[in-house]
């Protein structure tokens, strides 16, 4: 559960497990004869494996008005018909995602831009030469009738073409484009396996094709380029400066006047135990003081000392392989039931700019936007 104040001493080691969970039990009282019992558990997950059947099956959901979670190399996406304000509406319902906030909008091809997007500058072709399919989003001027659900009522569309080669075949079997934010409840962690959707949503969606592991980890970065100049909305998959080298400018920094996007909001990718950014000697003095809390550790390259294995991953001090496990780390950590969990504070060069921006949010700090 996450923390409002710091903890308070007490004699308890900081790796010790909490008392066993009080269970509601369905059959503490009777019920009244001829009433069925309450379920004990929700229902699994209805997951499958990424085949031509299943594929077709998530194609035919979609085109149905129905939810259906899939792969994409960066993480898994809560997909709809893109086209379908009832659908697309189903996502924020089923996320809790606020109607204001835009999705993004997956499509099979380049080529597809034009019927998303309108006044589409040569900058936004030339990025789309370079970097799609693959983790890149492009933030233009929607076209006339691309639904409000989508863009938050604004009058940009956020569009990308996903490199993935589940999510590229089921675009190919729907036919059209599928707005899907990433596969989880609004502002917590994103998911990079099935299990991390199913633990999420069990069967309140359709389906979950199963593809695997994301192989990026992080979401996609997000370049508007429905202005006058090139900005940088969220950093991510794409380092930004192999984005300014195909421009042959910097990217500016996206201020209050920019659009709305995905996962800008100051708390965002959080677990439910509260996440604290601190270097490593912070971290080791910490873990003597935060006696009394279940406390874990998000450590890089060495394990924390005075901190049993069980209540810390130890990430690799390259940015790709972080951004690889950070998410599925965080799950882990946040399912020991931590009160706690501190994180060590990643380089802050621009390699790190995507790692250290999902880090912040996490944590609720405010993000600085020098980190172009």
């Amino acid at each position: 559960m996450p923390m409002n104040d710091e903890p308070n001493p007490t004699d308890a080691p900081a790796d010790v497990a909490p008392a066993t969970d009080q269970l509601q039990h369905a059959d503490a009282a009777p019920e009244p004869a001829g009433v069925p019992a309450a379920p004990q558990a929700p229902e699994p997950p209805h997951i499958k494996p990424a085949n031509d059947e299943s594929i077709a099956e998530a194609a035919a959901f979609l085109k149905a008005g129905e939810l259906v979670a899939f792969p994409t190399e960066t993480v898994y996406g809560l997909g709809a018909d893109a086209s379908s304000a009832d659908a697309v509406g189903k996502v924020f319902k089923a996320k809790g995602r606020p109607a204001t906030h835009p999705v993004i909008v997956h499509v099979a091809s380049a080529e597809d831009i034009d019927a998303f997007a309108r006044e589409v500058p040569e900058t936004a072709r030339r990025l789309a030469r370079q970097f799609w399919p693959g983790p890149l989003t492009l933030v233009l001027k929607r076209a006339q009738d691309v639904p409000d659900a989508v863009t938050g009522g604004q009058d940009t569309v956020a569009l990308r073409v996903p490199s993935h080669p589940v999510a590229q075949a089921l675009l190919a079997a729907f036919g059209g484009g599928i707005a899907a934010p990433s596969a989880n409840k609004f502002g917590r962690v994103s998911p990079t396996t099935a299990e991390h959707v199913g633990a999420d949503f069990g069967r309140s969606i359709a389906l979950i094709v199963d593809g695997g592991a994301s192989q990026v980890g992080i979401e996609s970065t997000i370049v508007d380029l429905s202005g006058d100049a090139p900005r940088l909305l969220r950093p991510g998959g794409v380092p930004a400066a192999a984005i300014e080298q195909v421009l042959g400018e910097a990217l500016s920094v996206a201020g209050a006047e920019a659009p709305r996007a995905p996962g800008r909001h100051t708390s965002h990718y959080a677990p439910r135990a509260r996440v604290k950014l601190m270097r490593r000697r912070e971290m080791i003095e910490a873990l003597g003081s935060h006696k009394g809390r279940r406390v874990a550790a998000l450590a890089l390259e060495v394990t924390m000392p005075r901190l049993s294995p069980a209540l810390q991953r130890v990430l690799p001090a390259v940015a790709a392989k972080y951004a690889h496990d950070l998410y599925a780390s965080l799950r882990a950590l946040d399912a020991t039931g931590a009160d706690v969990i501190l994180a060590e504070q990643p380089p802050q060069t621009p390699g790190w700019a995507a790692v250290n921006d999902r880090l912040r949010r996490a944590a609720g700090e405010v993000v600085v936007s020098d980190e172009t």
